[in-house]
């Protein structure tokens, strides 16, 4: 079993005073209650899978501290993504977290990526190499497709395949737009969250039609698996399914395709040391 990355989990503890939540979620309960990196190991290695890139857990808001203390608790083990406040001293702030290991930085549905302050957030990743991770609804595809073009030598890497199919169903016209954005170079998808898109049940199948279009457009190259923990368990499903589609199923994918969606493409965006 060649050794897997996950481009995208998420970590949180339930010590609270050290790692204070902030928002309007500050106050609400977890479910689980924690998640740290050693209930990840339990799920992630009997699957394969050695590497991870972390995805700053929302309710910590712009503080990465919990994230950042996981990286370097497990040193070789974990990339970041982290959450940052795009209005003002962004660049400083990615140029200081690049330091301790972040590759990346998300960019929520309610942050407009074409806003005036978002420029320096841009500028900094086509400067260095630092990736914009976007969450975002088909909707927002245009939008992040002119942002690409404005910006041709930032990594993009969009989470969830823009969650098309969240509403259960996947309609051509958005695989059709998120393929459209394949002619930017730097533009990468996540495979990922299979047990959130079309018909939300393993092995996920249904899905299949629109990741071989994915492939088709992006090539295994740009494309990168992963398993949105824990979330995945929470609903229900298990983290080895998650993989086992990649790794297993799919009939269309050669063994190299699987070794770059299952790593090599993530390696490259997350682990290459700049």
């Amino acid at each position: 079993m060649t050794p897997a990355i996950d481009s995208h989990v998420h970590v949180w503890t339930s010590d609270a005073s050290r790692y204070p939540r902030s928002g309007a979620r500050k106050d609400a309960a977890a479910n689980p209650v924690t998640f740290t990196p050693g209930h990840l190991f339990n799920e992630a290695h009997p699957a394969g899978v050695e590497r991870i890139v972390l995805v700053q857990m929302s309710f910590y808001g712009f503080d990465n501290a919990y994230m950042l203390d996981a990286m370097k608790e497990y040193p070789g083990a974990f990339s970041g993504i982290a959450v940052i406040d795009h209005t003002a001293g962004a660049a400083a702030e990615m140029r200081r977290l690049a330091k301790l290991g972040v590759r990346g930085f998300r960019v929520g549905p309610n942050v407009p990526l074409d806003a005036a302050y978002m420029a320096a957030t841009w500028r900094c990743a086509a400067e260095t190499g630092l990736a914009i991770c976007p969450l975002l609804n088909p909707d927002g595809l245009p939008l992040l497709g002119r942002m690409a073009e404005q910006y041709p030598e930032a990594n993009i890497v969009i989470d969830h395949m823009a969650r098309i199919g969240a509403d259960g169903e996947i309609r051509d016209t958005d695989v059709a737009a998120l393929c459209a954005l394949a002619k930017n170079r730097r533009v990468h998808v996540k495979v990922s969250a299979f047990y959130a898109l079309g018909r939300k049940r393993y092995p996920y199948l249904d899905l299949a039609p629109m990741i071989r279009r994915l492939v088709d457009a992006y090539g295994p190259q740009r494309l990168m698996w992963g398993s949105d923990s824990p979330f995945q368990l929470l609903a229900g499903h298990t983290y080895a399914g998650s993989v086992s589609l990649i790794r297993e199923r799919l009939d269309f994918l050669q063994p190299r395709d699987r070794e770059w969606i299952l790593g090599k493409t993530a390696e490259g965006i997350f682990f290459t040391r700049r």
